[in-house]
């Protein structure tokens, strides 16, 4: 067995947490939504066809924000196809994912559904085969209140009041040379420069995201961040970065990917600042992770498209233990950037990459990597604190030398809570976790959660959705401020604490 030890201070914080980082991402790709979230003709759908097992679901994981509806899917659509009689509404191609688009749900189903599942909706917009002109009708149909074109469309479709979308994605992934409508760098700022100047007129409160890269590996990655930030600095609040991790058959190298998205984060944390300092610029741009999961994207790219559908079966991935695992890892890389992350969402929510099934004519159930979200979302709050981590240390040939043992430590002076979330990250050792919670008195064992399996293969799935489920024994011991607790092999656990401060 290893050993662990980790040390905190109350007084030495990183950063207030954004309830915006527990956000997931819908887009019009496989059955994400129809059969996922829209389902008209199923049993378990409410008045408007939205399956209600689903929307508990989402409550219960504790997504704040969604993203929508795109994704790949944006640069191809065009949103007022989806508004409006739903007979009225053409299918299209939809070239991104070599599907048909019906259009039977849209911008407003989409707004009306995030109210019923109590969701902060953020907007992506078509800067790919559309642009300046797009860009302002959409805005002008969620968020204006006037005698206008568009605002009285929303009107004459039933939604008297502005939506009021407060976050907008300037573009996807418009790096990226298999994007619709892809551009340089040079060409993509001067093109959500535009959009972003002509957005602000129309309404100044809102919140900008531009497009970063589509993961770190791009060949552009870097420049491409310079570049676009440089010439719309001050027309942007965030930058957008996304990341997916497979396994490629190596659990043990697996189990280590996050410390590929802690250098991602801090890449670019870095390159932003150099921008703000060669601008001479007194504001600080920070980060949207607005996708990000694990996907064995491997076999997406063997996957063989020969007919139009509609829904198609897409990247269905059925998750593993060790996808759960590794889910709560690159959860602790955010919050530990909780200084400059402040938005990020899980690709994506049901079906496609999720943590949530669904199927037709059976309930919705829960995926491993629901678990590790859904409680770091309800006790991942107030502020994140330094967390100093002794471990041995393990070496990968992809990810190169890290710590058996990861953990970020959390603490809500309002519910007078701490949260310890921490993974072994060794396939075959425990560890002995000793955790010194310098500052804080009165401390209780509330709650505590681990998921870990021998067999690191096992999922939950249609016939068995049970399977795999949190082990909730309350084993933590505390003396004083020590907290101690055992680590299994290749196991993610979180420790929830009733604090006093002294």
């Amino acid at each position: 067995m290893g050993k662990a030890n980790i040390y905190v201070n109350r007084h030495f914080s990183i950063s207030d947490i954004d309830k915006r980082v527990y956000g997931s991402f819908t887009e019009h790709m496989g059955r994400c939504i129809y059969e996922g979230i829209y389902e008209p003709d199923s049993e378990f759908a409410d008045e408007d066809g939205f399956r209600k097992d689903v929307i508990e679901l989402v409550k219960e994981l504790g997504v704040t924000m969604v993203r929508y509806p795109g994704g790949n899917f944006l640069s191809g659509y065009d949103w007022k196809d989806g508004i409006g009689a739903k007979e009225e509404r053409p299918t299209r191609l939809d070239l991104a994912w070599h599907s048909l688009e019906s259009n039977q749900f849209g911008m407003d189903d989409f707004m009306k559904w995030s109210k019923k599942a109590d969701v902060e909706p953020m907007m992506a917009m078509n800067l790919g085969s559309a642009g300046l002109r797009g860009a302002l009708d959409l805005l002008e149909y969620t968020n204006i209140d006037a005698d206008s074109k568009w605002a009285q469309e929303r009107v004459a479709n039933g939604h008297k009041d502005p939506y009021a979308v407060q976050v907008w994605c300037l573009g996807n992934e418009m790096d990226g040379p298999w994007q619709l409508g892809h551009k340089n760098a040079l060409d993509y700022s001067k093109l959500a420069g535009d959009v972003a100047r002509g957005m602000r007129q129309m309404d100044r409160n809102l919140e900008l995201v531009v497009c970063g890269s589509s993961n770190r590996n791009m060949p552009t990655f870097g420049h491409w961040e310079e570049e676009v930030l440089e010439n719309t600095y001050d027309l942007v609040d965030h930058i957008s970065l996304h990341t997916y991790y497979e396994s490629y058959g190596n659990n043990q190298e697996f189990l280590l990917c996050s410390t590929d998205l802690d250098y991602f984060i801090n890449e670019v944390c870095n390159i932003a600042d150099a921008v703000k300092a060669k601008l001479r610029s007194d504001k600080t741009i920070t980060l949207s992770l607005d996708e990000w999961n694990v996907w064995e994207i491997s076999k997406y790219h063997a996957q063989e498209f020969e007919k139009w559908e509609l829904a198609p079966r897409v990247i269905e991935d059925e998750y593993n233990v060790a996808d759960s695992v590794v889910v709560g890892n690159l959860l602790i890389s955010i919050l530990r950037r909780s200084d400059r992350v402040k938005m990020a969402c899980l690709a994506q929510l049901v079906n496609v990459i999720a943590p949530i099934r669904a199927e037709v004519g059976h309930p919705a159930w829960r995926q491993t990597t629901f678990y590790p979200f859904s409680y770091t979302a309800k006790y991942g709050r107030g502020k994140t604190l330094v967390t100093r981590i002794e471990s041995d240390d393990i070496t990968t040939e992809r990810y190169g030398k890290a710590k058996l043992v990861d953990a970020i430590t959390t603490y809500d002076a309002e519910s007078k809570t701490a949260s310890i979330f921490v993974v072994n990250r060794s396939l075959t050792e425990s560890q002995e976790l000793s955790v010194v919670l310098d500052g804080f008195t009165g401390i209780g064992l509330l709650d505590q959660a681990s998921i870990g399996n021998s067999n690191l293969s096992l999922t939950n799935n249609l016939e068995n959705p049970n399977r795999i489920t949190p082990d909730m024994t309350k084993s933590a011991k505390i003396d004083g401020n020590v907290v101690s607790a055992n680590l299994p092999p290749a196991s993610w656990q979180v420790i929830h604490l009733s604090v006093s401060e002294g």
